[in-house]
This record gives C-alpha cells, sequence and structure tokens, in this order.
C-alpha cells in the first residue's frame, strides 16, 4: 500500500484554500464536522439542477431521485460493510437514535436494564435514559481517569441476565478513545443483550465492518465523513422487521423506508454518494492492485451524475456472491478499506506528531492514551488543557491565528464531569484528520507555546 498523496487530498477540499488574518486556515475541527471534497458540492448542486423532485413520481425527475436514493443506500452499505436494506436515513444520529430507543422501548418491561457509557456522546445516553420513563433501569459504566478509557472490568460487572442492551462508543468525541467493539459485543449477546454503536467520531479515521464486529445497530453522521448533514444508521435485517417504528399510516412499511420519517435530505445523499466515492478514490491512490474498472466507473459517475454508478463487477461485497469475487479488491468497499486503512496508518503518525509536541508544552494536561503503544486505540482527537487560561480563551487565540479548535464539553457531559473540568470552561479540543498536515501540527505547537506565555 502507497502513502496518502497529501497534496492530491488538499487539492480536492476547496475549503482548506481559505485565509484568516492573512494566514493559511488550519482545521483542527474536524470532531465538530469535516470540510467537504469539491466532487461534494458538485453532486448537492447537479442533483438540485437536475433532479429536485421527491420520490416515487412518474416523471424524469422523480426517477432520478428514485436511483439516487438506492446509489446512497448501495455506498453507505460499502462504506459499513452491510447490505443495502439495512441502511437507514434520517435528520441526523441524535435523531435515528432517539427513534430507535422509542421502537426498542416498546419491547421492554419494567426492570428491564440499559447500558449506557460516561465515556459517550449524550446523543447515546439521553436517547436511552428517556426511556426510564417507563421502568426500564439505566446502569452507567465508568471511565478509567488516568487515560480515559472504558473500565471492562465495570461493564463486566453491570452486564447481567436482565440487560437488554448495551450503547456504546466506537470513539469518544471528546478525548479520542477508541473501544473494542467487538470483546463488548461478545459480552453483550453472551446475557442476550442488543450491542447499539454510536460511530459519529470513528467513521472519518479507520475501516468499519459491522458484519465482522457483530453490532445489532451502529449509527454514524455523514457530516463527520467529508459530506453534508445526513444521519445513518445500519440495522441488523431481522431487527428493522420486528421492531415496530413510530411512523405515519400512509408512509411504506418496506424494510428500511419503515424507519424514514417525512422527506429525505436527498440533497444531502447525492452529497454522500459524492463522498464515499472521493474515499474509494483515495482508495485507488493508494493501493495500486485497485482494478482499473472501478476507477472508471467512479470518473464515469462523476461526469454523468451519482445515479450512474454501474459497474457489476463492483457490487457492494457484502452482497456479492463469494464465487463471483475474483480478488480481494473487485468491489467499491475494498477500495474504501484501502483509503480508510491508509488514513488510519497516516492518521497515527499526525498522533505522533502532535501529543509528542504537545507533551514538552510546560503547564499542559493532556486528557486520553498518550503512550504512543496504544495509538491503535485512540483517533488523533486529543483534548487538553493549559495551566492558568481556560479552553475558551485559548480557542479565540487559535482562532486569531486561523486555527480552529473547539472548546467545551462537546456533548461528551458525563465525562467532562468525571474528569472534574465541566464546571470550569470543559476542554480544548483538537481533531485532525487525513487532510491535515504535519506542517499545521508545527504552527500549532508554536502557537499554543506563545499563548501559554501570554
Amino acid at each position: 500500500m502507497e502513502a496518502l498523496d497529501l497534496k492530491w487530498i488538499r487539492g480536492q477540499f476547496p475549503a482548506l484554500t481559505q485565509k484568516i488574518n492573512g494566514q493559511p486556515a488550519i482545521f483542527f475541527d474536524g470532531p465538530g464536522g469535516t470540510q467537504v471534497p469539491g466532487s461534494v458540492l458538485d453532486a448537492i448542486s447537479d442533483y438540485l439542477v437536475r433532479s429536485n423532485a421527491n420520490a416515487h413520481g412518474a416523471f424524469a425527475t422523480s426517477a432520478r431521485t428514485d436511483a439516487l436514493i438506492i446509489a446512497a443506500r448501495t455506498a453507505i452499505a460499502d462504506f459499513l460493510g452491510c447490505h443495502s436494506d439495512e441502511v437507514v436515513f434520517g435528520a441526523n444520529m441524535t435523531t435515528l437514535t432517539f427513534t430507535l430507543s422509542r421502537a426498542i422501548g416498546r419491547t421492554l418491561q419494567p426492570g428491564d436494564e440499559i447500558i449506557v457509557t460516561r465515556l459517550d456522546h449524550s446523543a447515546n445516553v439521553s436517547s436511552w435514559e428517556a426511556l426510564a420513563e417507563q421502568g426500564a433501569v439505566i446502569r452507567y459504566v465508568d471511565v478509567k481517569l488516568d487515560d480515559c478509557t472504558l473500565d471492562i472490568n465495570d461493564l463486566e460487572q453491570q452486564i447481567n441476565s436482565r440487560t437488554k442492551l448495551v450503547a456504546v462508543t466506537y470513539a469518544s468525541n471528546a478525548v479520542g478513545t477508541i473501544n473494542d467493539i467487538t470483546a463488548i459485543v461478545k459480552l453483550a449477546h453472551a446475557v442476550g443483550a442488543l450491542v447499539f454503536v454510536d460511530a459519529v467520531h470513528y467513521a472519518p479515521h479507520g475501516p468499519i465492518n459491522v458484519h465482522a464486529l457483530g453490532c445489532d445497530f451502529l449509527a454514524c453522521s455523514a457530516y463527520k465523513f467529508f459530506a453534508p448533514h445526513v444521519g445513518i444508521l445500519y440495522g441488523k435485517r431481522e431487527h428493522l422487521a420486528n421492531l415496530q417504528p413510530y411512523k405515519v399510516k400512509p408512509a411504506s412499511n418496506e424494510v428500511p423506508s419503515r424507519w424514514e420519517t417525512g422527506t429525505l435530505n436527498y440533497e444531502g445523499l447525492a452529497g454522500v454518494v459524492a463522498a464515499i466515492n472521493y474515499l474509494a478514490k483515495l482508495g485507488c491512490h493508494v493501493s495500486p492492485t485497485i482494478d482499473q474498472e472501478l476507477v472508471s466507473a467512479l470518473i464515469e459517475a462523476d461526469k454523468e451524475g451519482l445515479e450512474h454508478f454501474h459497474c457489476p463487477r463492483f457490487l457492494t461485497s457484502a452482497e456479492q456472491p463469494s464465487h463471483e469475487i475474483a480478488s480481494a479488491y473487485h468491489s467499491r468497499r475494498a477500495a474504501i478499506v484501502a483509503a480508510m486503512s491508509a488514513i488510519q496508518q497516516y492518521e497515527r503518525e499526525l498522533s505522533h506528531k502532535l501529543i509528542s509536541g504537545l507533551l514538552e508544552i510546560p503547564g499542559l494536561t493532556i486528557y486520553g492514551i498518550t503512550d504512543p503503544q496504544r495509538f491503535a486505540w485512540r483517533t488523533p482527537t486529543v483534548a487538553i488543557r493549559l495551566q492558568s487560561k481556560s479552553p475558551e480563551s485559548i480557542a479565540r487565540a487559535l482562532g486569531d491565528r486561523g486555527i480552529f479548535s473547539w472548546h467545551g464539553n462537546f456533548y461528551a457531559l458525563n465525562l467532562t464531569e468525571k474528569l472534574g473540568v465541566e464546571s470550569d470552561g470543559g476542554l480544548l479540543r483538537l481533531g485532525l484528520v487525513h487532510y491535515n498536515s504535519v506542517e499545521e501540527i508545527i504552527q500549532l505547537l508554536q502557537a499554543l507555546k506563545e499563548i501559554g506565555r501570554d
């Protein structure tokens, strides 16, 4: 596998050319939402010009919308490693999680238990806490304060025969910790409990294979992986069929449409397909064994419209009979995995540079994993505090220098309270993605040193 071509990557993202106070903007705000490739902008515009109509009509623009919905489900199936009828779209991850929690709530009896964690974004906590109103017992898994990792021993003690669901994050949006989802799924399934995974923060940082993980549900948000605002829910077929969502009577009873309330964000779906195709093209760049037929199909889709992605040999690998797979690289899925694997490796190098530099700054505290030998268990999202400086004041000082970061609790309220920083401004969060560079990290470190001396 070849190294990432950062020049080519950055050339795909028009927003990266911005300047603030005469300085090139540095986007370390990725965990709050990433920038998008130009092809995503083009796809959104193209949809609104050529295909802007509601679904299921007897005319051309509506037929294009129908084709786009299929293309979007297939693209996300390739991204997550699932079947296209296991993909649900919605406004955002939070809305979809509440939708699912209400449906699961219909199956619960008083005294049934749900496990959440203190490492999670509140969307994966509050959605399940709401079920306490109908008698569910909510249990909380603690975190280890020294490295902000989940206390698996505590989870093992909490889980029992009354546990009906474990809700856990794939990776912490506040401190970057990656959880061992496969191990957690095994613990939950051993007692017959379902597992819901919040992959919003993890999605732009590494490959996802929901069938390999074994989770029952997984949610993510497209605007965190280089696309517009679209919520995404994976659910095992049998669960999407057997659970009863709240819906209006005329709406479809088909899976997965029965889970999608109201009209979908079609132009957003066009952007999602373009973002997935961007990742596939990146995979073609880093892996010379990717077949050129896939490359040609992606280029043609860019030119002719995203509903025209037709390349039979590159069906979703999860749906393709094994005897038809001539090699591991005969699918768009394989190209995406190649891209995400290369991104993961590159981002670990960025983590080394960032964390080693931060550790050299006097008075600076890092919350999370700092041991390079354990960087496989973190994303390049780093939470810090700087002695005598509030997170907001640091964020503003960095912003004046054209360096974008986030401050506060990032909706990981249970974690900032546990760390004892919630009442004092929370944390400063530095979030890198694959379009960031070592040179940008060097500028950040210099700026933090200057701010610390002021």
